[in-house]
């Protein structure tokens, strides 16, 4: 506020000088007057004027301006006569008198008028700039409310349905709207009505947002696109008032589209805050409902939002006649994830013989926005390395890179840490080879990449339910790290705090979710209790179950771990040979992939695995979830922080 009225109060000092300047140029004059003479008596001034009060004569054509002290007079010649003439006939001495002749006209008679109008000019800009900032200033007030959805037209797309992969089920559906929009009469011939909203749900990277600027590509109509944050502001109103003038310009623009981004900021259930129910979110949201309900079979408007947080969504914006379709995108499984490569590897070159299958194995878990950030990483690591070709190596590099973050190949490792590292690594991924149901091995490396100084990951098939097989087979992996150092290094370390971790959370489930067993009965134990909605996080678990239970609990979790630590022992004693060549290999050349892995395990040089080959002699079981540890180096005395791939 002070700012505003010291800008304020600055323009109008300016104002008030400006006007005190064009009253002084303009009726100013000397204090004792000034009355016309005679051209005599302008000679005779001439004559007594002396010294310091030397008369002084301006001549402008045919008129005369006199000076003499503090009196000024004016005076007119005769035509065709000279003043200079005058005075010398009259014998007036000349340093009795200046004369000056002014010419006019011209450049310079031009620039003193517009000189002398300068204040004047000053004075009229100033009062044009107040009058332009007042009506700015209204004009903002009055555009406040206004949506500030971005309209585009869908003639010049650089995103179609053939930049989506991965998601054909979404694909289909959001086509279906296309062509409801584009021919219309089809559908409403059999008596089809336009739905009324769609809400693609998914996790963060999966193509919400891709898929909705796909359907703006191919519909060419009207697309408005607006995030559910810019609805919101301070001032209640606001956004109602926004959500009005959006749904009033898409009305305008029928057939079209409006996207809202993130819709959860604005479609948040109603009631869950600390402030009570009647705050600006909350009336923004009902003014949506109102909008969104109000449409007519002929008004041809589909709205597309997208969140990835469903579950906090107000059930009034789910009910048909709203959001009547809700399109699921998850991470995508094997074949997605390869459609997905196919897609973002078009223009950039890349070696022949790199199959991108053997990569979606390496991937599980991995978003289409992770994919698209592998690819760029490959050709950043092949312009970096001066390559003409993407290839394999690039693309399994950006996989750790994506994954855990660039190597740290400064960082300074002791032989015996280094030593640990290796063995640890071997003992996990040759438990996970040899159990039933374990995991292929993807890749192998004692590389420190961020907090982890090394990791083993698993290929992957998708898949939807786990054996209880599996499960046994990772906790039995997992304890693997630590079983290999104490067999082969004789000492134990901080490296298996998170093997230990992940172990534990697997055989809980076993027993306390899954029913996996035979000393309980078949059910779950203990009720996970939601936290308030707002907070969108799960708060606390409530014991159902008593003491005794409890106890037994215990005792099953502590016989899986046995169990599974026994086990890795057992297969690591007995291919004493296959640990230490894995372990020997990864401390001359630091990585083994998945062939080279193969090769060590039938006694073959791992040097002359082809690092391009796809078919992998697995294990002939149903694969599994992977462990995917990272483990942190040890040393200085940390425990390490492990990361899952």
């Amino acid at each position: 506020m002070s700012n505003r009225w010291m800008r304020n109060s600055l323009v109008y000092l300016v104002i008030i000088v400006a006007v005190i300047t064009v009253f002084f140029m303009f009726v100013d004059q000397p204090l004792s007057g000034s009355h016309e003479i005679g051209i005599n008596e302008v000679v005779e001034l001439a004559k007594n004027s002396t010294g310091s009060s030397r008369l002084e004569i301006v001549v402008k054509g045919d008129s005369l301006t006199i000076t003499d002290g503090l009196t000024t007079f004016t005076s007119v010649k005769e035509e065709g006569s000279s003043v200079a003439e005058l005075l010398s006939n009259a014998e007036v001495p000349i340093s009795n008198y200046s004369l000056k002749v002014d010419q006019g006209g011209g450049f310079g008679s031009i620039f003193g008028i517009l000189l002398g109008f300068l204040p004047l000019i000053l004075f009229g800009g100033l009062l044009l700039f107040m009058m332009r900032q007042a009506q700015g200033s209204s004009n903002q007030q009055m555009g406040f409310g206004k949506s500030k959805a971005r309209m585009f037209i869908g003639t010049k797309a650089t995103v179609t349905f053939f930049d989506v992969a991965g998601v054909p089920e979404a694909k289909e559906e959001l086509e279906e709207v296309v062509e409801f929009l584009k021919f219309p009469e089809r559908f409403q011939a059999l008596g089809a009505k336009i739905p009324a909203g769609v809400l693609l749900v998914g996790p963060p990277g999966t193509g919400k947002t891709l898929l909705a600027r796909a359907v703006a590509g191919e519909a060419s109509v009207p697309f408005f696109s607006i995030s559910g944050s810019e609805f919101v502001e301070m001032f209640v109103g606001v956004g109602a008032s926004r959500v009005r003038d959006l749904f009033a310009q898409a009305r305008r623009h029928a057939p079209c589209i409006i996207f809202v981004d993130e819709i959860d900021a604005v479609g948040r259930h109603r009631g869950a805050g600390l402030g009570g129910g009647h705050d600006e979110r909350e009336q923004t949201l009902n003014q949506m409902l109102v909008e969104m309900d109000g449409f007519d079979s002929t008004t041809n408007v589909i709205v597309i939002a997208a969140t990835n947080r469903p579950d906090i969504l107000d059930p009034a914006l789910l009910r048909p006649g709203r959001f009547d379709r809700r399109v699921i995108l998850d991470n995508p499984d094997i074949r997605g994830r390869t459609a997905i490569l196919d897609v973002h590897i078009k223009g950039k070159p890349i070696e022949k013989g790199v199959d991108l299958a053997n990569i979606a194995k390496q991937t599980p878990g991995f978003s289409g926005a992770d994919l698209a950030n592998l690819i760029n990483e490959a050709a950043l690591l092949a312009a970096r390395n001066n390559q003409k070709l993407i290839n394999y190596d690039n693309l399994t590099e950006a996989i750790d890179r994506v994954s855990m973050g660039p190597a740290r190949k400064s960082k300074v490792i002791s032989p015996k840490d280094r030593k640990i590292t290796a063995y640890h690594e071997a003992g996990h991924a040759l438990v996970a080879h040899l159990m039933p149901g374990g995991s292929p091995i993807g890749k192998i490396s004692i590389i420190a990449r961020g907090q982890a100084g090394g990791f083993t990951r698993w290929q992957q098939e998708d898949k939807s339910y786990a054996s209880k097989e599996q499960l046994e087979a990772q906790i039995a992996a997992a304890m693997g790290g630590r079983a290999a150092e104490v067999l082969k290094v004789g000492d134990v370390t901080t490296g298996a705090s998170n093997d230990f971790e992940q172990a534990t959370a697997i055989a809980r489930e076993m027993v306390m979710r899954l029913g996996m067993s035979d000393k309980l009965s078949k059910r779950s134990f203990g009720k996970r209790q939601g936290g308030a909605v707002f907070l969108g996080r799960e708060m606390s678990e409530e014991r159902d179950y008593s003491l005794k239970t409890e106890s037994i609990i215990d005792d099953e979790i502590n016989r899986l771990l046995r169990e599974g630590e026994d086990r890795a022992i057992q297969l690591l004693t007995e291919h004493n040979k296959e640990l230490e060549g894995i372990a020997e290999f990864l401390l001359e050349h630091e990585t083994i992939d998945s062939e080279q892995f193969i090769a060590i395990i039938e006694g073959k040089d791992p040097l002359l695995a082809s690092p391009l080959a796809t078919d992998v002699p697995v294990v002939p079981t149903e694969p599994q979830e992977p462990i995917g540890e990272i483990d942190q180096e040890v040393g200085d005395g940390a425990d390490p922080e492990l990361q899952s791939t």
